[in-house]
């Protein structure tokens, strides 16, 4: 990396954990705040974009896939990078925290790839946050071997899965780490600080630094983080074009800009990705305010609603028209307990994976090494020796802006039983997640923040609407809260009450419940230290 330039200071304001050195050296800093300097200015111009975006089609701008990139999108000449080494085969992607049993697990689990989730399955604490970094670099050295407590040990095999590592979205700050007179951008510390450890070493390896990217709203969005790979990889010597990303199509005016987005990030792209939850989440963010976009219990919205076929038909004949692999959702289902109701699920995963097969997907999530044989008969099924199905260009399928928005037909009330289990999902998980947990065994599914997303916009849509009052949301929020108490001891339950309020209650919805409980974590810790 160039040291002509003077060093580019980012400051750490949180004392150092055991091996943080290890991580935050001055190079890997100095990498950092470079990337800081060059790019948190356009972050920061983008996020008001988003703002101004959520106003307009709030007024009643429509809402249709842009004319300006027509031309993008009738080329038939452009493709993207072709499948780099270990993202060729992606039938069964394991998703999860970056923590250390969580790193042995799932690089073990027989899956192709494992996403190591620094956004919805992490809650961002300080040691969270670099203890993840540091699991990853042990896993690049292979010097992950340890026994917990209870006598298990914890070791890497020899097949591993290829690591994709997912940063946390651009709306996201780090406020323990301080460039200039602000926080850098959480998006550039997990990946910068990955990036700068574990690169070359990933290459050495026989494979390459690869991405999942979240949240993003638009091609623009798609821009900066491909400029930030330019520039990443010209820092540190890296050739032009060996990082991958594929991209989370989890928000609805993303799915208007599919091929845009491959387009702007082609030289890097390895495909896109069907975000379930977080799509739905950001239909009630967006039009939540339109009683045309009125959802029902959330389990009732299945991936076979005509407005959600739509937005995964397009998905695929996209990705496939451009040489991308379109991978699916998650299957959350955690293996155990009575063995009718697991058996029960595993079926509903089964059928849930050949569909997804069927309709052209190159591979699926699951969220637990459990559910990996399930998902890899299913796609080998379809498959068979091949390592995915790219070919199949599904030129049969022709989706327009209204089958995208076609919400109305599936629309309707919740049951008391919806609204009582979204409550008490979003209160479970607000409780888990400010003690430093971000991937939560809730009533037999692995949830993350992408569920207690949607719980509580559905609560706020629900209210707004008047289809529930708010005298019922109330007295089921006194049941909950006590039930948590007795459950979970451990719980703050005043400050787990005051969150819900905050982000599900209001009179405006609040765009994201991480930064508030982001916050509120940072007082309770500095509070105690006091």
């Amino acid at each position: 990396m160039p040291t002509s330039a003077p060093p580019h200071h980012v400051r750490v304001l949180a004392p150092l954990g055991e091996r943080h050195d290890e991580i935050l050296t001055p190079a890997a800093l100095d990498f950092l705040g470079r990337l800081t300097a060059a790019f948190a200015g356009r972050r920061r111009d983008l996020m008001r974009e988003r703002r101004r975006q959520i106003l307009r089609l709030a007024s009643g701008s429509p809402l249709d896939f842009p004319m300006v990139t027509s031309a993008v999108r009738a080329d038939p000449s452009w493709r993207v990078a072709p499948p780099a080494p270990g993202l060729t085969d992606r039938r069964v992607e394991i998703t999860g925290p970056p923590d250390r049993r969580m790193t042995v697990n799932a690089l073990n689990s027989g899956a192709r790839v494992w996403m190591a989730d620094f956004e919805d399955a992490t809650a961002p604490t300080w040691n969270n946050v670099i203890g993840g970094q540091l699991s990853l670099l042990d896993a690049t050295r292979r010097r992950l071997d340890f026994t917990t407590a209870d006598g298990k040990r914890y070791r890497l095999g020899e097949q591993l899965a290829t690591v994709v590592v997912r940063p946390r979205g651009w709306h996201l700050d780090e406020e323990h780490l301080e460039f200039g007179d602000g926080p850098v951008p959480a998006a550039l510390v997990d990946f910068g600080l990955y990036f700068f450890h574990c690169a070359q070493r990933q290459i050495d390896a026989g494979r390459g630094p690869y991405f999942y990217l979240p949240k993003l709203e638009n091609r623009y969005e798609a821009r900066l983080w491909n400029d930030v790979f330019v520039t990443a990889q010209e820092l540190l010597g890296i050739p032009h074009g060996t990082i991958r990303a594929t991209v989370l199509i989890e928000t609805i005016t993303a799915a208007f800009e599919m091929e845009e987005i491959l387009y702007e990030l082609r030289e890097h792209s390895s495909g896109l990705n069907a975000g379930r939850w977080d799509y739905l989440f950001s239909l009630i963010k967006t039009f939540g305010h339109r009683t045309d976009f009125l959802l029902p219990d959330r389990a009732k919205v299945t991936m076979t609603a005509p407005f959600m076929r739509a937005y995964t038909e397009l998905l695929v004949r996209t990705c496939h028209r451009r040489g991308a692999h379109a991978i699916g959702g998650m299957a959350a289902h955690v293996p155990g307990g009575d063995p009718a109701a697991h058996e029960a699920a595993l079926a509903k995963v089964r059928l849930d994976k050949e569909r997804e097969a069927e309709d052209g997907f190159d591979g699926s999530w699951v969220a637990h090494h459990g559910l990996v044989p399930v998902c890899r008969e299913v796609f080998d099924g379809v498959l068979g020796e091949r390592p995915h199905q790219i070919d199949r260009t599904r030129g049969d399928v022709e989706v327009t802006a209204a089958d995208l928005l076609s919400v109305r037909r599936i629309s309707g009330p919740p049951t008391p039983e919806g609204v009582r289990t979204n409550i008490a999902v979003a209160l479970r998980y607000f409780a888990a997640w400010l003690r430093g947990q971000g991937a939560v065994a809730l009533h037999g599914l692995m949830e993350d923040a992408a569920t207690a997303e949607i719980a509580r916009v559905q609560i706020w849509q629900w209210l707004r609407h008047r289809v529930i009052d708010r005298e019922t949301v109330l007295r089921l929020l006194d049941d909950e809260i006590a039930a948590l108490g007795a459950e979970y001891p451990w719980a703050p339950v005043d400050e787990v009450r005051a969150l819900f309020e905050r982000t599900a209650l209001a009179g405006e919805l609040p765009l994201f419940f991480t930064p508030d409980a982001y916050t509120a974590h940072l007082v309770r810790r500095a509070g105690s230290r006091s």
